[in-house]
């Protein structure tokens, strides 16, 4: 009792077009993780002539199982067939030739077949089998977002911060029965429902969804304490499959996604990520910090200094240049991390600078003028209130 492979590849092969009735996957949202088989009477599943919703597979029935998708069988909720290669089949409940397994090359053939071997029940000859398919493709759109503040150490600030995240991942279900048996409600393979991903009613989605939002923090402290990732959270929205192998180890850590329901997340789209007031604060100063240091400090300090030389220049004459050399020379030794200490003062002025006048020796030669009656009286006593102050 299993299936024959007529032919492989898409649906649309030559002797795929000979079949009127053939069972295919329902109508589904991209976002569906387990679709229910109905019958469709058009050639190589054509068109939109559905009947027979039942999903029930008996001897003679033909099947196709398009690209993406496994093909599940049971029999009193216990596991009879599966394939997972693309292609039509035949259903035969006494044919010796039989096959219960196709795994093909797109997923891992051996853990599929020890998963089979485990769940898989042998039935009974020439009775009816339900079947339901499983979709294998990358399944977008799961949102998350945090309600409140989440926590947790970042290496590049060096403390705790606090943020609320919101975002969409992308699932993929590695191990098809793992996922049907561990972790889809029975109701959903009886019932002939969609299990969608992206119901609100689904309660085993919303689960996956809680689960998500409490792994982020434990993610986000491993992912931005990772020298690898230079300890930056900024790195995240930019790294998608990067960060989605973070949060998957970490939710696989947590609630063994992988292992028990034969589900990854594939990738991770963070779309925003605020921090609160503190962390904001805490952040900016880091920032500041790091902007400053090194070679980018030195070349700020010395742009700084120079626009003050140059306003100097224009206001306060060859004193106040001097000074601001001398300042300047004192702000680069302080960047240096004074490594060398400075003589003093005159070791400070700027190479070829003038001296600065004495002002009694310049009143002396005043005092010479007016005694030897160049210049007069209130020419002295001016040049006298000047050189004072």
């Amino acid at each position: 009792m299993g299936f024959i492979q007529a032919f492989l590849g898409a649906a649309g092969g030559t002797l795929g077009d000979q079949w009127l009735d053939v069972i295919v996957p329902a109508d589904a949202p991209a976002t569906a993780g387990v679709i229910p088989a109905v019958m469709k009477g058009t050639n190589a599943g054509r068109g939109s002539n559905t009947h027979g919703s039942e999903g029930i597979i008996t001897n003679g029935s033909k099947v196709m199982v398009p690209d993406g998708y496994a093909l599940i069988t049971m029999q009193d909720n216990m596991i009879t067939g599966l394939v997972a290669e693309a292609g039509g089949y035949e259903w035969k409940s006494d044919d010796p030739n039989a096959k219960s397994i196709f795994s093909g090359g797109g997923l891992v053939e051996s853990l599929i077949t020890q998963t089979f071997q485990r769940f898989a029940y042998g039935g009974a000859p020439g009775s009816k089998q339900s079947a339901v398919f499983v979709n294998l493709k990358e399944i977008p759109n799961n949102k998350f977002g945090t309600q409140s503040e989440i926590y947790w150490d970042d290496m590049y600030i060096n403390a705790q911060v606090g943020a609320m995240a919101r975002g969409t991942y992308s699932l993929k279900i590695t191990d098809p029965i793992a996922f049907l048996k561990g972790f889809v409600p029975a109701t959903y393979i009886t019932s002939g429902k969609i299990f969608d991903f992206a119901d609100m009613d689904n309660d085993a989605a919303e689960q996956l969804f809680n689960e998500v939002v409490g792994s982020l923090a434990a993610a986000f402290s491993q992912y931005s304490n990772d020298p690898e990732r230079g300890n930056r959270m900024a790195k995240i929205q930019g790294d998608q499959i990067g960060f989605a192998k973070t949060l998957s180890q970490v939710v696989e850590d947590n609630y063994q996604w992988k292992t028990d329901r034969g589900l990854e997340i594939a990738k991770v789209a963070i779309q925003a990520i605020e921090y609160d007031e503190d962390s904001k604060a805490l952040l900016s100063d880091v920032k500041k910090a790091d902007a400053l240091s090194g070679a980018r400090g030195n070349s700020f300090m010395q742009q700084s200094v120079a626009r003050g030389m140059e306003a100097a220049g224009q206001n306060g004459g060859a004193m106040a240049m001097g000074m601001m050399g001398m300042g300047m020379n004192m702000a680069g030794a302080g960047i240096a991390g004074l490594q060398q200490p400075v003589a003093g003062a005159a070791a400070a002025a700027p190479a070829g600078a003038a001296p600065a006048e004495d002002p009694v020796a310049k009143l002396k030669q005043m005092k010479e003028l007016l005694d030897a009656g160049v210049i007069s009286q209130e020419e002295f006593d001016a040049a006298k209130a000047k050189f004072l102050g």
